[in-house]
This record gives C-alpha cells, structure tokens and sequence, in this order.
C-alpha cells in the first residue's frame, strides 16, 4: 500500500519525464553535440536531450510563464532548474533543438554552460532582500557573466569546468566555500550599538547569538544594553538578525573579498575549501568594475595555464601559490595567512580511499 503523507515535498520520481523514469538507472554514456547540449543515450535506444540556459535567480512571474511556454511548446512540459540557477529544457526530439534555441536567443537568454565551460553563478540575496548583506549579488553576477559570457556560450574555449559562486556576507548562502571562484561580501567593522537596545532586543538572546562571545551585556547611562568585543567580532552580523539595533551595513567600509580553489568534485583530487585570494575590493556599484576586472584576470590565467580538465585549485596546486599570486597581478598581504586549520586536518572531505 503506498505510503501518503503531508510531510514534505512529494517524491521527485513523480516528476519525471517519462523517457528518464523508463530508462531510470539504464543510461549508457552521453555526448555534447554542441554548446549548451547534451544528450543521454539510453541501453534501449532512447535519446534524451537537454539544452541548458542561463537564467537569473530572481524570476518574474512573466519569465516562468515563458519558461513554461517553451517546455510545452518544444518538451512536452518538461523543464529543470540546476543548482547553479540554469534552466534546462529536457527533449526527446533532436529537431526540437536548434528552434528552441531560436526562441531563447530572442528572449535574452544564451545557452551554454554544459561540460568545460564556465557554468552560470550560483548566488545568494543581495541588496534585494538580504538584511546582513555586504554587498549585491544579483548586480554583480550580472556585470561579471557579461564579461565572461563568451566562455559560457562556447566562443572563447576553456581547459575545463569552472565554478563561480557569490555570497553577500560570510553567513554564505551560496556556495562559495568550495567554488572555483567565490565573491564574498564582507563587513569591515563591528555592528553599532544603538541606544535604546534593551527596549527593542533581549539581551541574552543577542548575547547567545555571537558565535565569537564577542558580546557581553553592559550598563550605558544606568540602562540595560551590551558592549562588543572588536577583536573577538567577525563581522558576521548573527547580532543583527535578532535584534535590529545592532546594524552592520556601512556603505564606505562594506566591500568583497575574492577567494579560489574550491571545487565539491571527487574526480581526480579530493574536494577543496576555497582560500583567499583578493582580501578587499570596493563596492562600486553599478558595474563593480574592480570585482569584475580581477575576476576576468583569474579567469583568463586559469585559461592560459591549465592543463587540459584541471580545476583552477588544482592548476594552483601545481604551480605553487606564489607564481599564482604573480600571473594574477595580486599582491600579497597579511590577511592571506592561512593558520585556521581545525578538524580539515584530521576528518576526511572526501569519499576517496588512500590503500597504504
């Protein structure tokens, strides 16, 4: 008897195309005929295609209702959102290909992004909505994928897979902890106490809400309120989000910190943390020509040096830090030393065996 409940999503088998739940666990291999395209060769014959778009993580109602136009237009209803914010439209007819990418084009949307290429970036709230950001996210991912389009789309060629992820504020929403490339809006300085805090806040909560201890209660003018510890402070604005009157944001200090290396992938080399690369560049909004020109610059290094499907944290690797540091124009500085080390020495991040 089959089990119904109201916990939770239902099953996601329920959702599937019916070519992938008959083939389900039977694929054979798959092949990239052209950029953004990919198709799964089933051991009965069957072929599945899929066409990969970039689309922004913030959707209109209107874009989804175009979305939906096309998959049931080309697709038989069925489309998908991968975890870096693409929109892919699942085929089971190759003549529906280059017209459904017809439409898309006219609609503002490039294909691209499959196998060794730059995927789109995944990212967090932003400006938008997010109230410990440090910076936008939507604005920025939009200025640097213009500058990097050409590698999405399969223009400019790359030796491999690249992932670019962007979070606001070190909370890190988005996946920036283990990308290729992470942008990562920080805090330079400790949330302001504002008088009258007892009345808006209560006080052990705010105090349990430091993971640093950097708050303690305290007494200004004979009235309840708290202190910080700016050396214990980590800018992380956990304070903020329980009580309002402990702002963060500061328009001329907030900035982004640029780090690289990371990847979740097993293949070849266990999975990697990313580390710091650029410590502060301004927020200059509209187009964040700074953030924007240093990421193309570590692009365009990792084009140039990799070898053939390296990660930019294993071309890194290989071609030791400092030379890294050379051919991207960046200064190193204090913040760059790495001494937070913990239990990344001794638990392992990766399901490969080491047989001794």
């Amino acid at each position: 008897m089959e089990r119904r409940t109201d916990i939770g999503p239902p099953h996601y088998q329920k959702f599937l195309p019916p070519m992938i739940q008959r083939n389900y666990g039977k694929w054979k291999y798959h092949e990239r005929p052209r950029p953004g395209v990919m198709v799964h060769v089933a051991e009965s014959g069957d072929r599945l295609y899929t066409v990969r778009a970039a689309s922004p993580r913030l959707l209109s109602i209107q874009k989804i209702r175009q979305y939906c136009d096309l998959a049931d237009k080309y697709c038989d209803g069925y489309l998908r959102f991968t975890s870096r914010n693409n929109v892919e439209f699942l085929l089971t007819r190759e003549a529906n290909i280059a017209p459904l990418i017809e439409e898309l084009k006219a609609l503002g949307h490039p294909v691209g992004g499959i196998g060794r290429a730059i995927s789109n970036i995944v990212h967090t709230q932003g400006w938008v909505h997010c109230h410990s950001a440090a910076t936008d996210a939507s604005g920025i991912v939009k200025c640097v994928m213009d500058e990097l389009i050409e590698y999405f789309t399969g223009e400019k060629k790359v030796p491999g897979k690249l992932r670019v992820a962007l979070a606001c504020c070190l909370n890190m929403c988005g996946a920036v902890h283990c990308s290729d490339i992470a942008i990562l809006g920080i805090h330079r300085r400790p949330p302001k106490v504002q008088a009258g805090l007892a009345q808006a806040c209560e006080i052990p909560n705010v105090v349990a809400s430091c993971p640093t201890a950097a708050i303690r209660p305290a007494k200004v003018d004979g009235k309840d309120s708290v202190e910080i510890l700016e050396e214990q402070c980590m800018y992380c604005a956990n304070c903020f989000s329980v009580c309002p009157a402990l702002p963060m944001a500061d328009a001329e200090l907030d900035g982004v910190s640029i780090w690289v290396g990371g990847k979740v992938s097993n293949a070849r080399t266990q999975p990697k943390f990313s580390k710091l690369a650029v410590p502060y560049l301004p927020n200059n909004p509209p187009r964040w020509p700074e953030v924007t020109r240093m990421v193309k610059t570590i692009v365009e290094v990792w084009v140039a040096h990799a070898q053939p499907d390296e990660r930019l944290g294993e071309m890194i690797d290989r071609i030791g830090w400092p030379r890294f540091f050379k051919l991207a124009d960046i200064p190193f500085s204090k913040e760059h030393i790495d001494d937070y080390r913990y239990a990344g020495l001794s638990l392992s991040r990766t399901a490969q065996i080491h047989h001794v």
